[in-house]
């Protein structure tokens, strides 16, 4: 399937760490379908993200209408519908979009992914044993797709000359993750006595986050000051622009190590005994995970040898 005619929807509505995963593949979807009119179909906070790519020609908002809202799920039912899909790839692959597939009048378009009826239907159970990633590989390949690799993201480029007060080498610290999880995060002393590490070896500790993270980055700027607290002020871009002109990066189990890895610059990835890291650890050239049950127990000697090892080898 590569002719003009072809009217593909490529789904992918979150979470962050998995849409930068997803990114490679989609970009093998575009590379598969050269010619066609690619729509992507996702949430409104990954909009400006998939804009940039340039893998699609259109992108629609999935608003995530109520099922009990009969009127939204019918207007966005019809919108499906007049669209004409000729092919749709499923990406997220839960029960929300197996029931957009029942959104469909028959003959329903082809579809690549999990849904119940579906003409390219996934249903290995070892689909989700590991990465998404690898998940969406499999799955292409029942499409014919196959030539699918990590998004090195060469195409997320920025300005970052605000950043005035950045000096070479730098590293790259993400202290913070999402607010309902707070054992994913190892703490901010700890990576205090890390920043004090780096800059005792040369290299200049940069703290990247959101609001949810500045008490940590505040701690940590704080205890270190030569530190760069860039909390709050970093776009997702900027944060690919920053990682890849970084010796390492330290950090969480949080969206962003996703987007850094990507770049391929070494990083160092944090796990507590909550998250298997097998299935959830970022997706890149050069990943090194260190796990605990209790990231308060993981010691800074651990991190910062296995940063130094790393340093060498770089």
């Amino acid at each position: 399937m590569n002719t003009a005619t072809e009217n593909i929807l490529v789904i992918k509505l979150s979470a962050l760490g998995d849409f930068i995963q997803a990114l490679g593949p989609m970009h093998a979807i575009r590379k598969h379908h050269p010619n066609a009119q690619i729509t992507l179909l996702t949430t409104k906070a990954f909009q400006k993200f998939a804009a940039q790519c340039g893998y699609f020609n259109d992108i629609w908002i999935d608003e995530k209408p109520s099922w009990a809202n009969p009127l939204k799920i019918l207007a966005f039912r019809n919108k499906l519908n007049s669209a004409r899909f000729t092919r749709i790839y499923d990406l997220q692959n839960n029960d929300r979009t197996s029931l957009y597939f029942k959104l469909l009048k028959r003959p329903k378009p082809e579809w690549v992914g999990t849904a119940k009826g579906a003409s390219h239907r996934n249903t290995s159970p070892h689909r989700t044993a590991g990465h998404a990633f690898d998940g969406h590989v499999q799955t292409l390949a029942l499409a014919g797709i196959t030539d699918i690799h990590i998004d090195r993201l060469a195409w997320m480029e920025t300005d970052i000359s605000q950043f005035d007060a950045l000096k070479r080498p730098y590293a790259l610290l993400v202290p913070g993750c999402a607010a309902a999880h707070p054992y994913k995060r190892w703490p901010a002393q700890h990576y205090a006595a890390l920043a004090h590490d780096l800059i005792k070896a040369g290299i200049q500790p940069v703290l990247i986050g959101t609001q949810e993270d500045k008490i940590a980055t505040d701690e940590i700027a704080a205890t270190c000051p030569r530190a760069l607290n860039l909390n709050s002020q970093t776009s997702l871009p900027q944060i690919a622009t920053l990682a890849r002109g970084a010796r390492i990066a330290i950090g969480n189990d949080t969206g962003p190590m996703h987007l850094i890895a990507a770049t391929g610059r070494p990083c160092v990835s944090l796990f507590s005994g909550h998250t298997n890291p097998v299935k959830h650890a970022p997706k890149g050239d050069n990943i090194t995970v260190l796990q605990e049950d209790n990231l308060d127990n993981m010691p800074p000697e651990t991190v910062i040898a296995t940063v130094h090892k790393l340093l060498d080898q770089n």
